[in-house]
């Protein structure tokens, strides 16, 4: 997932039309595969490893209101960034601060699925590849805008990406000795892509509404969820 961050390589000398089509495809994919993997993998598996319904139901609440803060505190920053050092360079490191911490937590949402079981794991992976393709391409062109050279764009969103690396292998060593850890970080972490997918990558969506570009997204994210299906099955 980490190495995703440099996919900034292959699109350096695709043009702004071409590359606003593969955004578009693959946000309504990363929908899919969210959504998909949140309720096809992630929360039945939380609901029988934990047993009691009404604490499953409450810990995917609080993911959903978690990932609600930490949006509100990393917009927060940014406006803070913008009104007492305005310029460019600041916002950019902002960004690679946000990113960190968010490639963190995907790290620990990771290592938190393989340690329930290997498909789990897998599933969950690709939800997160997904959702980081555009995020990362995201991340890319708001460095270059920031001031960064192409070079030290690609390095420094590297290093960002890193961090998902530490949370994986912090998560998959909690998980070997605080007991329930992965019972706990599944419905938090489905509560987490249920708000992303609906709060942050919906809206996105939405913002086109012509018949064939809708029909399109309806595909991808069609395309997203039957890929987590597929995945249960082939377990079965």
């Amino acid at each position: 997932m980490s190495v995703l961050s440099l996919v900034g390589l292959a699109f350096i000398t695709v043009g702004e039309a071409q590359l606003k089509r593969i955004i578009f495809f693959m946000v309504s994919l990363a929908v899919g595969g969210l959504f998909g993997d949140a309720f096809i993998h992630l929360l039945p598996e939380s609901f029988e490893r934990l047993g009691d319904k009404s604490q499953a139901s409450l810990l995917v609440l609080a993911g959903i209101l978690a990932f609600f803060a930490l949006e509100k505190f990393l917009l927060w920053r940014h406006q803070h960034v913008f009104e007492s050092e305005p310029g460019i360079q600041p916002v950019g490191y902002m960004n690679l601060a946000a990113d960190g911490a968010h490639n963190f937590i995907d790290g620990v949402i990771i290592g938190a699925s393989y340690v329930i079981s290997l498909h789990v794991g897998i599933a969950t992976t690709l939800a997160v590849i997904f959702h980081e393709v555009p995020h990362e391409l995201g991340n890319f062109f708001v460095l270059l805008y920031a001031g960064f050279s192409k070079k030290k764009a690609l390095f420094f969103n590297f290093l960002s990406a890193l961090f998902a690396i530490l949370g994986t292998a912090l998560s998959v060593w909690l998980g070997s000795v605080v007991a329930n850890f992965s019972s706990v970080m599944l419905p938090l972490a489905a509560g987490g892509f249920i708000y992303v997918a609906g709060s942050d990558l919906v809206p996105e969506l939405n913002k086109e509404s012509t018949l064939g570009k809708s029909a399109i997204q309806l595909f991808a994210i069609g395309l997203g969820v039957g890929l987590m299906l597929l995945l249960d099955m082939l377990e079965d």
